[in-house]
């Protein structure tokens, strides 16, 4: 029944019907509370006390609030009014693709940027283990702003969604999302789902399907019945785009053909491949894609021929940037992202093999556990290194055969092509490592250690080389073309003072070079090295150890993320490699059904928050490209986000921001002397007193109610563990608890400072535990895995991250010494998106005093996911800067 202009369901007030489908009815409504068009889709009257609908309709707008992205329609609100049941979304004033298609075939280029925008939504949608299971032109709005992706309404979350699937006319019937239908758009639709089965692939068929209708104005698959169109699906191939229209190139029929493959493992394997090769053909020059049709008396010359023209048009494609290597100058560096696989976030670590063909990177899953991996850049997948271990970090041997990695406190090589791996030496908690050609293999055992020599074979430990004046650490090092001579990262006791000192296997002695923000890497005549937000290359003679002429930037624009602090860059010939991190993140107040109620603050690189005791304040730790990414501790309104007082200098890294009891006072950790030491400054502004210092990184975790005691980890060997230091004139430490796991990461405290919470990996998989401050065994209260626990401060409550993202709760019960959680419950996805958000204690989630709204770091709208940036034909600006 359609609802009469002018009514009112709750703040909103109806304008105008825009549609209805199976699974709603959509109007044009006004917010009255903000004054806001929205699209309102209602749930019809009929299906008020059906409790199967009801679900439906609360999960799309589930599925909706965990999604993030700028060409997927935004989620304002999931609420209900008496029985009506609505969700407020991004009103998007355009038109349909389904619409613009009457109109006849897109031109080429409106295609691939509208396939590429679909494709990234979709991507976004599958990070997020949603699958759209209808993806068609009526589902694609074209607006001023951009391609927008509609209607997740028959969606499914993998792995949690156990129904079926479903229709076979465009828009479903009422009666046809029942158990054990098939869900979906017939002409659309992938092989698999009349099997019931769908995922992330299921999706990449229909954009095959609908680019082939975009293009040709045909669909893929026809049929005169329902039953011999499900036929075609199943047993036919669609005739090649370019035999119906040969003026498009072949190799956007190779895309469109890979997407709609019938074996799922033959498409390709992410939306965001499809997207890459969309961008790809939208940026390659438009001659040598097309292949001009040839006169019919000359098209007999076969399919062969056909295929040596593709094959030269593709060569001709490949030259280019060397043909006209003198005029595009720099218009010759190309720059592409590389997105860890669904599940996996990169972790500080993006190595090229020495043929610069390969990339070794770090993936950490959800549990929190590294793993090493190889991409190939002729290929599309990544290769999983069989260690079974946590790993650290990793580097290349000199003939890129074999991978030199650190775990378990040892350093270990392994062939690439897999086989057991041959432990070394012992390498405490080493990350970064360099192979010489001779065979020696230069680390720093801990972080503020000088470098080690050992042999690549195996040996006892030397130390490289001395201290130089000021010098507290020596890391990142990387081997000159002689395999004798090395530069390295270091730095000083004013750690404001980073550089590039150069070395030797033959001395013990060190020279500085120049200042840096990062390590610097030997390639084609050059360092390259970063400061600030560019990356830049200066002339250097390997034999004389002597610089040439000035720098210059080799790129710009390079928001990188942080291994321990310090960029990871390496170089092979004429290709560069980072870890992006794009550093635009959100303050948003979410409610404990997961609705959006807010954000405050600006858009900056946050990385941890925590609510004052008394709720009118957030201390969060924001992060700037500048200074290496280094994070400062500001105080901000929890209300407005408006900037409320104390701002540590970021010249420093300061993290891990906790308050006093009385919201006056905030503690945190600092690396000023090169390792992380705890401090205090008043929230409101003033001096910074130093709490507790030691030669081994800290973090700050809680402040005992009595504000006397801090409850902080320290680490010891390769774990973090709970101790409480006691604060007055003699500071001084004590162990938290007894009979613990071995490793308490995450650690939270109690609202009465008798319990603590923390996720261990003792079990090999990341689990929270509860356990009493004075002493006692751990109970276990995550199921499935956990990490990052909060205690609601009104007590009886535990919050904490599933591995999939869920945000978790657990009633707890306390009697006596002794603590009972009940079964885990879920609230909602965090959606998180931040890379690295297990890294040391960062924290990006805050529960407001009562416990029924939370401060989440989010990304920020239209910011791409992060991933490893590869950079070709940097050399080209390296010619003009000599």
């Amino acid at each position: 029944m359609t609802i009469a202009a002018g009514t009112r369901i709750g703040p909103y007030e109806i304008v105008s019907a825009l549609g209805a489908g199976g699974m709603g009815e959509v109007y044009r409504a006004t917010d009255t509370r903000v004054d806001r068009v929205v699209a309102l889709k209602v749930l019809p009257e009929e299906f008020f006390d059906d409790p199967e609908r009801v679900r439906r309709f609360e999960r799309e707008a589930r599925l909706l609030a965990s999604l993030n992205h700028p060409s997927i329609a935004t989620l304002y609100a999931f609420e209900q009014f008496s029985d009506r049941h609505v969700l407020a979304m991004e009103f998007l004033d355009g038109e349909t693709l389904a619409d613009r298609l009457r109109k006849g075939p897109l031109p080429l280029g409106e295609l691939v940027k509208i396939g590429a925008a679909i494709a990234m939504a979709l991507d976004a949608a599958h990070r997020c283990g949603v699958v759209h299971r209808d993806l068609k032109p009526a589902n694609v709005m074209l607006t001023k702003g951009g391609v927008k992706l509609l209607d997740f309404g028959i969606a499914k979350m993998t792995n949690r969604d156990a129904s079926t699937l479903v229709t076979s006319r465009a828009t479903a019937p009422r009666d046809a999302t029942q158990d054990g239908v098939v869900l979906g758009t017939l002409p659309f639709m992938a092989p698999e789902q009349f099997e019931g089965k769908a995922d992330a692939r299921t999706d990449i068929f229909a954009l095959g399907s609908l680019l082939y209708l975009a293009t040709t104005g045909r669909r893929a698959f026809i049929g005169t019945s329902e039953a011999s169109l499900i036929a075609a699906i199943l047993t036919t191939e669609p005739p090649p785009i370019s035999t119906i229209d040969p003026s498009l190139p072949p190799l956007l029929d190779r895309v469109v053909r890979t997407c709609m493959a019938k074996n799922p493992d033959e498409r390709w394997q992410s939306a965001a491949d499809v997207a890459k090769e969309l961008e790809w053909l939208a940026e390659a020059p438009t001659d040598s894609l097309r292949i001009e049709p040839l006169p019919r008396r000359r098209q007999v010359l076969g399919a062969r021929a056909a295929w040596a023209v593709a094959a030269l048009s593709l060569i001709v494609a490949a030259s280019m940037p060397f043909l006209f290597r003198r005029k595009t100058g720099e218009e010759e560096v190309t720059r592409f992202k590389i997105l860890a696989p669904p599940g996996e976030t990169f972790f500080g670590l993006a190595v090229l093999s020495p043929d610069g063909r390969r990339l070794l990177t770090q993936l950490r899953d959800d549990a929190g556990k590294n793993r090493l991996a190889i991409r190939d850049f002729d290929k599309l997948d990544f290769r999983m290194l069989p260690i079974a271990e946590d790993t650290r970090g990793a580097f290349w041997s000199p003939d890129g055969r074999e991978i030199a990695f650190f775990a378990g406190g040892k350093l270990k090589r392994i062939s690439v092509d897999g086989g057991a791996a041959r432990t070394l030496c012992d390498a405490g908690a080493a990350v970064w490592g360099a192979w010489s050609p001779e065979g020696t293999i230069l680390f720093s055992k801990n972080f503020g250690d000088r470098l080690y020599a050992v042999p690549a074979a195996g040996g006892p430990l030397t130390t490289a080389m001395n201290l130089a004046a000021g010098e507290t650490m020596q890391i990142q090092p990387s081997f000159l073309p002689d395999g004798r001579h090395f530069v390295y990262f270091s730095s000083n006791t004013d750690l404001s003072k980073r550089t590039i000192r150069v070395g030797s296997l033959d001395s013990k002695e060190t020279r500085l070079l120049f200042e840096s923000d990062s390590n610097a890497v030997w390639a084609d005549g050059h360092l390259i090295f970063a400061r600030d937000d560019a990356v830049l290359a200066w002339r250097f003679d390997p034999r004389k150890l002597a610089l040439i002429g000035e720098p210059f930037p080799a790129f710009e624009n390079v928001h990188w993320t942080l291994g321990d602090n310090y960029l990871s860059l390496s170089a092979a010939g004429n290709r560069v490699a980072y870890v992006s991190w794009d550093l635009r993140r959100q303050l948003r107040w979410v409610d404990r059904k997961g609705r959006e109620l807010g954000s405050i603050g600006a858009v900056a690189g946050y990385a941890d928050v925590g609510l004052s005791p008394d709720g009118r304040h957030a201390a969060v730790t924001i992060r700037t490209p500048a200074h290496g990414g280094n994070g400062r501790i500001a105080i901000l309104d929890a209300v407005k986000g408006t900037p409320e007082g104390m701002s540590s200098e970021a010249v420093y890294d300061s993290t891990n921001p906790a308050w006093f009891p009385a919201s006056d006072r905030v503690a945190y950790a600092s690396d000023r002397w090169g390792w992380y030491d705890i401090f205090e400054r008043p929230a409101g502004g003033g001096s910074e007193k130093l709490l507790y210092r030691s030669t081994q990184d800290k973090s700050v975790a809680a402040v005992f109610p009595d504000a006397r005691r801090v409850l902080m980890s320290v680490y010891e060997a390769t774990r973090y563990r709970a101790w409480v230091l006691s604060l007055g004139d003699s500071p001084h430490l004590e162990r938290a608890g007894t009979e613990l796991p071995s490793s308490q990461e995450h650690l939270t405290l109690s609202a009465d400072g008798r319990w603590m919470a923390f996720d261990s990996i003792d079990s090999g998989k990341r689990e929270v535990c509860v356990a009493s401050v004075a002493g006692g065994p751990a109970v276990q209260v995550s199921n499935g895995g956990g990490q990052m626990p909060l205690f609601n401060r009104t007590g009886g409550e535990l919050f904490y991250v599933a591995p999939d993202g869920m945000l978790m709760t657990v009633s707890l019960h306390v009697a006596g010494d002794r603590v009972e959680a009940a079964e885990p419950q879920p609230l909602f996805a965090l959606n998180f998106d931040l890379s690295g958000e297990l890294v040391w204690h960062r924290v990006p989630y805050a529960a407001s005093v009562d416990g029924q709204r939370f401060l989440v770091i989010r990304r920020a709208p239209g910011v791409e996911a992060d991933g490893v940036v590869v950079v070709t034909n940097w050399a080209g600006r390296a010619a003009e800067g000599r």
